[in-house]
């Protein structure tokens, strides 16, 4: 048997509880024989992007260094998000950007998951950020789980059938991608 896989997931709520850390959850349990999940808690600490903090002459933010580290060193992120005001939450899009010229992301292995009260145009602006930044990330590693509250538990256990099933698929075309 192979060495399981490692997972950087990262939640784009920054609430405690939320729904998105739901899916986070089951995408975990569902796939623990397949690979293990780390959960990215600090992206409150992320201080907002300023690039002449990082110009190659002055090192970056420490928060930003772990942040990058941990991407590196994932086979694979998973990114759950909602969408807030139609877009990208503000500390998700603020972080990603904070990868742009380090490159963390480029060949990255991603499965996206916006799971909001509709999230389509969230979804495609977020994905939009990722294929710029040159993610591995196909139709088969994204979806858009509309009315997400009313699909999970917030223990992370998801009771509709249909979402259930698009989980499954999605994890399984992510692990296709990893290395």
């Amino acid at each position: 048997m192979s060495e399981q896989k490692h997972i950087l997931a990262i939640s784009g709520s920054t609430r405690k509880h939320s729904t998105n850390r739901s899916f986070i959850k089951a995408i975990a349990d569902i796939a623990k024989d397949m690979f293990t999940v780390t959960v990215f808690e600090e992206l409150t600490e992320i201080p907002h992007f300023n690039p002449d903090l990082d110009d190659g002459i002055v090192a970056p933010p420490p928060q930003v260094a772990d942040f990058r580290r941990q991407i590196a060193e994932a086979d694979g992120v998973i990114i759950c998000t909602p969408e807030y005001a139609m877009g990208v939450p503000g500390t998700l899009k603020n972080a990603i950007d904070w990868t742009v010229s380090s490159c963390e992301f480029s060949g990255k292995p991603v499965a996206l998951i916006t799971a909001s009260s509709q999230g389509q145009k969230g979804h495609a602006s977020l994905l939009e950020t990722l294929n710029i930044i040159e993610c591995q990330i196909n139709n088969d590693t994204q979806l858009v789980v509309s009315f997400a509250k009313t699909k999970i538990t917030q223990d992370g256990v998801i009771k509709d059938f249909e979402t259930l099933h698009q989980i499954k698929n999605l994890i399984t075309a992510f692990m296709a991608l990893l290395p």
